[in-house]
């Protein structure tokens, strides 16, 4: 039986009721939290994958809004952010990676963990760096999955200017002589973030509800990336880039992209969507980066595309 962990509920955003916490220990012992959401009479299963900086607790409506699907959910913290471990022992809040090997191994841990409580059809869910993680996971084998639905994906991130060949080699430079828990950029987190200005949502209900989560938890709240993490995520888009390996991925796949994107590369998942088989790509008109956490007409739009998808479709 695994170890029992916490889950955080505030007045804004109250944990979905059913939940199951619990402590996994990944393969080189650092430790991870996931959270099951059964269901007794369950249409399928979504894995749903949060972006960087976000907890399980930030998705708690998202979590009620499958559950009232019927669907079983299971989320997880990435390590390094959330509840899991963190990566930089000088700096808890430091958004450090050390490669991509060691989050698809956790996936794949996380998979079979829970694989006997997971119903079918599987819907692979993802936002941003989960979305990107998710679809590496996906072209190297990792689980049964039946279809998946990307939000705003990290298949790329802009490098400020800087050729992207140069950055990578700068960051994978730094990273490999002992400078990769360096800070690539000022230290920020998002207790410090005004709602005005922000590129992440254009709901100033959401965004405080979000800010209030991290206030009363303040464990939850991470910062800025390192150098270590900008090698991470230019290898990630490297890996997603190399020819043949989107093209194998054969179930259907969605790929939302935001309209008023700042922070990752529409380009980049725009043509991986049109690689991709059954891959289709489609724009929120007017949103930012956090599609899931905007206006209710903007959240309208993933909704009709995660309905849309042939495992996900009610029967008739």
């Amino acid at each position: 039986m695994a170890e029992s962990a916490p889950l955080y509920s505030t007045t804004e955003a109250p944990a979905p009721a059913g939940a199951e916490p619990v402590w996994l220990r990944a393969r080189d012992g650092v430790r991870l939290r996931a959270v099951l959401y059964p269901q007794e009479r369950s249409r399928g299963t979504v894995v749903l994958s949060p972006g960087r900086t976000e907890p399980v607790e930030k998705y708690h409506d998202v979590i009620a809004e499958l559950v009232e699907r019927g669907f079983t959910v299971l989320a997880h913290d990435w390590r390094g952010q959330g509840l899991s471990q963190r990566l930089s022992p000088d700096d808890p809040r430091k958004g450090h990676a050390r490669g991509w090997r060691p989050f698809i191994d956790d996936y794949r841990l996380i998979l079979s963990t829970f694989e006997a409580r997971l119903p079918r059809p599987w819907i692979a869910m993802g936002h941003s760096m989960g979305g990107g993680l998710t679809l590496l996971a996906l072209t190297e084998g990792a689980g049964p999955f039946d279809a998946a639905i990307l939000s705003a994906p990290m298949c790329d991130i802009g490098t400020g200017g800087v050729d992207p060949r140069v950055a990578r080699i700068v960051a994978a430079l730094l990273s490999r002589t002992g400078q990769g828990r360096r800070y690539a950029f000022p230290p920020s987190d998002a207790l410090s973030e005004p709602f005005e200005g922000n590129v992440l949502t254009h709901d100033a209900a959401r965004f405080q509800r979000t800010l209030a989560l991290y206030q009363a938890h303040p464990d939850l709240v991470l910062g800025s990336v390192t150098w270590g993490w900008v090698d991470f995520a230019l290898t990630l888009a490297a890996r997603l880039r190399r020819p043949g390996v989107i093209e194998g991925l054969r179930i259907p796949l969605v790929i939302l992209v935001a309209e008023e994107e700042k922070l990752v590369r529409n380009a980049a998942a725009r043509s991986l969507a049109q690689r991709a088989p059954n891959g289709r790509c489609v724009e929120v008109a007017g949103a930012y980066h956090e599609i899931l956490m905007e206006t209710e007409s903007r959240r309208a739009e993933f909704w009709r595309a995660f309905d849309a998808l042939p495992v996900a479709s009610p029967a008739r």
